[in-house]
């Protein structure tokens, strides 16, 4: 049905956007993007500022993969553009459905040197599916709908709009349409394949990622998994798809699995290098992608099934077989992993090792908790030691590894949660991007837990940096900042804690507190995260 909308470029862009279900817009101030700002006052659409235009991104990011809906940033023009640049090419590896909204210098006295006047569509470009400035105010409803349904549509990621000076102030009235985002049918002889090869195999495992949780095939991927009998781990928003107690699922045992396995089936998620860029010995691949852009050309799968996730999924559980002895073995070695694990959550030790912050973080945390990590070797921790216990309740940076993610995640979280916990893990490298933004959550009463491991290094260079040379550089830190003071001071709450035992008062009082609260735990900086993975 076609709609008619009239007002300023601000009206305009807010009809198109609240009809593809955007709820909320997060922004820092600026002078190019005021009709947007005027349209949502006048019109009770909330707005969250920050005091860091990445953070804005993040936190529309955060929405996104929460909710599974587009996620809205407006920045201002030049430097509100590229400081969401970062935020924005996260949300690109993270397929994330990102619309950001950037003011521009008017065109009609484009080269004269206006402030701020800068092509930002040649900037964003590679990192978005979908960049354009918009020509006149009639055309923002179409434009933003062009946006929005290439974001939305598989393989998903942010797209980006210039809304020019002239164009955003001035008034016009404008047809809409709305169209929704197209669905990829996948070749049901790909399916049919995958499946017979999966029931075949004697030895199957299936690795599932986040696009499982985007293209909402949870479900399917239980109903497949029990009915092929095929042991499932997890990784990013995958997480949890499998509750902790399922017979089929595991996250310990992986390097056994992995090792042992003669099918590997990979759904939602790269085969980059958190999957040791898909080369699994022997063991045939099945690499189940949302889009054929997704399909790995670094390695060659048995066969590569592209389109719906819940299509193919389904069409897998068709099938049915038994590997009672496989999952069997595999759940020896997942049980004698979490004893190890429960041993070192529970030890006592001075200073603190990150493991015990973990032991006491699980006995708080509840089940629909939203976590999340933002940091290199303390959020690796939280990845080996916490069990998300439902799926889209787990939120990293991804593959891009940028840190900074941490408050603008928390917004997006408390805003679109606001009865649940949320709990940033956060190292102290980390909390040097975006803990200012604690400010922006304390304002705007969106309370949060921020749980900083303050080693004070950076533990993800300095240790391997040290193996390498035998001596380290620009890898150290001030050793026991006071990072809660901050918090303090910038209007939330926090504590500092040195001893293991007084973790769990610390923490019990921080979900209490009904303010952003940061308990900074000095934790030990000998303490080097066991990697394996060969990141390059």
């Amino acid at each position: 049905m076609t709609e008619t909308i009239e007002g300023h470029g601000g009206d305009l862009a807010l009809a198109a956007l609240r009809a593809y279900g955007v709820t909320e817009m997060f922004t820092l101030s600026g002078g190019h993007v005021f009709p947007l700002y005027d349209a949502a006052h006048r019109a009770g659409f909330p707005i969250y500022d920050v005091r860091h235009e990445q953070s804005a991104v993040f936190a529309a990011e955060a929405v996104a993969k929460l909710r599974r809906t587009p996620g809205l940033a407006v920045l201002t023009a030049g430097p509100g553009v590229t400081n969401g640049v970062s935020g924005l090419t996260s949300a690109f590896f993270n397929a994330s459905p990102v619309l950001v909204l950037g003011g521009r210098a008017p065109a009609f006295r484009w080269g004269s040197g206006s402030l701020q006047e800068i092509d930002h569509v040649p900037i964003v470009a590679s990192v978005t599916k979908h960049a354009a400035t918009v020509s006149g105010p009639a055309d923002i409803p179409a434009a933003i709908g062009a946006a929005l349904r290439a974001s939305l549509t598989p393989h998903r990621g942010p797209a980006f709009l210039d809304l020019p000076l002239e164009v955003v102030f001035s008034s016009a009235s404008a047809s809409f349409v709305y169209e929704p985002a197209g669905v990829l049918e996948p070749d049901p002889d790909d399916v049919s394949r995958a499946a017979t090869l999966i029931a075949d195999a004697g030895k199957p495992v299936i690795i599932a990622g986040s696009d499982v949780w985007a293209g909402d095939a949870v479900d399917a991927l239980r109903a497949a998994a029990e009915a092929l009998d095929v042991p499932v781990f997890t990784n990013g928003m995958g997480r949890g798809a499998l509750p902790p107690g399922h017979r089929l699922a595991f996250s310990k045992a992986r390097r056994v699995a992995l090792k042992g396995a003669d099918v590997v089936v990979v759904i939602g998620t790269p085969l980059d290098f958190r999957l040791g860029f898909g080369d699994f010995g022997s063991a045939r691949v099945v690499h189940v992608v949302d889009a054929p852009s997704q399909r790995a050309t670094h390695v060659t799968p048995a066969v590569s099934p592209a389109g719906d996730l819940r299509a193919i999924l389904t069409g897998f559980a068709s099938g049915g077989a038994r590997h009672d002895d496989w999952v069997g073995a595999l759940r020896e070695a997942e049980d004698a992993a979490a004893a190890k694990h429960a041993g070192e959550m529970a030890a006592e030790s001075d200073p603190i090792k990150p493991a015990r912050v973990y032991g006491e973080l699980r006995k708080v945390l509840a089940p629909d908790a939203i976590t999340i990590g933002d940091g290199g070797d303390f959020v690796s921790y939280a990845g080996r030691y916490l069990e998300p216990a439902q799926p889209g309740t787990w939120l990293d940076p991804g593959p891009y590894g940028c840190l900074g993610t941490g408050m603008g995640y928390a917004m997006g979280a408390r805003v679109t949660y606001p009865d649940r916990q949320i709990c940033v893990l956060m190292g102290d490298g980390a909390a040097g991007f975006s803990l200012m933004d604690a400010e922006s959550l304390a304002r705007q009463r969106l309370p949060v837990v921020i749980v900083v491991g303050n080693n004070g290094i950076w533990g993800l260079e300095k240790h391997p940096m040290r193996a390498m040379y035998g001596y380290d550089v620009a890898a150290d830190l001030q050793p026991e900042l006071r990072y809660d003071e901050v918090v303090r001071a910038l209007g939330g709450a926090g504590e500092t804690v040195a001893k293991a035992g007084d973790l769990g008062p610390a923490l019990e009082r921080a979900f209490a507190a009904g303010v952003p609260y940061l308990v900074n735990v000095l934790t030990d900086p000998s303490d080097a995260y066991p990697r394996s993975s060969n990141l390059a």
